[in-house]
């Protein structure tokens, strides 16, 4: 299966019998990233998150003692 990196236009080619392949068959809206670009925003995120001005919002859940 061909895929096209989002980010980057860089073509490649993916096993059709994978994991990742199916995905991105069955859910459209599943974007791919290639591997230097996954490395890249990961590297990225790291160094923001070392800065410590990088907040992750996480939604508050309500204790509920009767559910």
């Amino acid at each position: 299966m061909k895929v096209k990196c989002v980010l980057c236009d860089k073509i490649e080619q993916i096993d059709d019998e994978s994991l990742q392949a199916k995905r991105l068959k069955n859910r459209r809206i599943n974007m791919y990233l290639c591997v230097a670009c996954t490395e890249r925003i990961a590297k990225k995120t790291n160094e923001r998150h070392a800065t410590g001005k990088f907040k992750l919002y996480q939604e508050e859940k309500d204790n509920n003692e009767f559910i």
